[in-house]
Formats: C-alpha cells, structure tokens, sequence
C-alpha cells in the first residue's frame, strides 16, 4: 500500500488540533513535566478529571532522567516506595529506608502510565502569563517555546483552568508570574518567593510535602517548586518526596473539585 504525505500531514494536523481544543478549558492545568507533575496528574485523570499538563521542552520527565550527576540511577525512602510499586517501577533494597530504581525506568514508565491513566501532555509549550481574574489565577496564557527562545514577537493563545499546578521546579516559573504581575501577595511568610536553600536531604524531603499547597487563589505548588517557593532545601537524587508530593496535591485538588467542598 502506497503512502501519501498529504494525508499523514492532514492527520497530524486534524488529531493535534482536535486534543488542544478538547483543553482549552479543564479542571487542572500542570506546569511542568517531572515526577512531582507526572503523578499529579496520573492521580487526577484516574479519578475522572479532565487534566493536562504542559511541559516547555521536547522531553517530558525532569531531573529524573540523569539520577545523580548523570550517574543514571536514583535513590526513594521507604515512605514513596508503595508509589514504584503503584506504577510498576523496580526498584532494589539498599538498607532499611534506602532503595534505588534505574532512572530511565522510573521516568519512562510514570510518563507511560500518567497518558494511560488519561493525562494529556503538550510538549513544547511555555506558559508565558496567567489568566486572571477578581484576584484568582483562572487559566494559562501559552507559547511555543521555540517562539520563547527565539524572541519572536507571536502573541500567545490563553486556556482556561479550574485550578493550576505550578510543578516546574527550581525555576518556580508560574509563582514568580504571579508574584511579578498580579495584584496581591503569595501566601508565604514575605508575601513573596522565599527562595531555595542548599541541599538537606532530610528536611528538604519533609519540606517538600508540608510545602506542597495552595500559594494563591486557584495556584498551588508541588515538589521542588514548593520548596523553592516557602524557602526549603533542594533534596538531590531523592525522588521519594517527589512523588508524594504530586499524590498530595492531587488529593487536595480532588478535594476542592469535589461538590462538597463548594
């Protein structure tokens, strides 16, 4: 059988524009494809929720991919490992409390099971600003990030959210919008980004879960981007914090979506 260039092209274009417009309005919008990210969103889209995420570059997955200075295996405390085992990632003993899961697996697979589970992901594309509105983050104003970087003057396309989850990390890129441009203050003890703090691994896995919240009407914060939002240490090739904090935040997004909770 013969191939046509034209209908393959027809077929990327129709099917692409066809899942962008089925997102222009969801429950919760993700920013940020790492592990905190991904499981958010798995728990979310499992439980019914209409959900996407949208990450800035080509590959989904984070700082998980190079373990420990590309060194490609990572390291989760025993509290996190029902979460491996939730998604079928191997995982090995080390000594009570420390297990290690080859990194590649450990990303791919919560990549695999979060699409599976019914997570949209566009890649590729950067929230350059935040729908507002009555001091409430109401949605995502986007762009390609090739458009991004080349410094192109393209005006970006906004979608709507019920709620959105800032889960791009150091760069805490969504809160630092929100703390630059809108009205109001964070609800941190400055009103503002406290910044991340050097490495602890211990308390920066604890910080990680208290600091994963609400930080301003409709904006919440997960795994490094809530540390780096409250003012915790960065943690290092330790995941387990990682994945609880997106199965927290997903249960407290659940929790607010819910008809009871209004």
């Amino acid at each position: 059988m013969k191939l046509d260039e034209i209908i393959i092209t027809k077929a990327i274009v129709e099917r692409f524009f066809r899942k962008f417009l089925d997102h222009v309005q969801t429950d919760v919008a993700i920013v940020g494809g790492g592990p905190s990210g991904l499981v958010a969103g798995y728990f979310l889209a499992k439980a019914g929720q209409n959900v996407v995420l949208y990450e800035r570059k080509l590959s989904v997955g984070g700082g998980m991919w190079g373990g420990g200075m590309l060194f490609n295996e990572i390291v989760v405390q025993e509290d996190a490992v029902r979460l491996l085992e939730e998604f079928g990632i191997t995982y090995r003993t080390i000594q009570k409390n420390y297990y290690t899961a080859d990194s590649v697996e450990a990303i791919s697979t919560l990549i695999s099971r979060a699409v599976k589970a019914g997570l949209t992901i566009f890649n590729g594309i950067s929230a350059e600003d935040v729908l507002m509105r009555k001091s409430r983050v109401t949605g995502l104003v986007l762009n390609w990030s090739a458009v991004e970087m080349a410094r192109l003057h393209v005006d970006p396309l906004a979608v709507r959210s019920q709620f959105i989850v800032d889960a791009t990390g150091h760069e805490t890129s969504v809160v630092r919008l929100v703390q630059n441009k809108v009205p109001g203050k964070l609800k941190t003890p400055s009103g503002k980004i406290e910044g991340e703090k050097s490495m602890w691994s211990d308390k920066a896995e604890s910080l990680t879960l208290r600091n994963t919240r609400e930080v301003f009407p409709g904006l919440y914060v997960a795994g490094m981007a809530a540390n780096a939002t409250f003012g915790g240490p960065r943690m290092g090739p330790i995941f387990g914090g990682m994945l609880l904090s997106g199965e927290k935040v997903a249960n407290m997004l659940l929790h607010a979506l819910s008809p009871k909770s209004r």
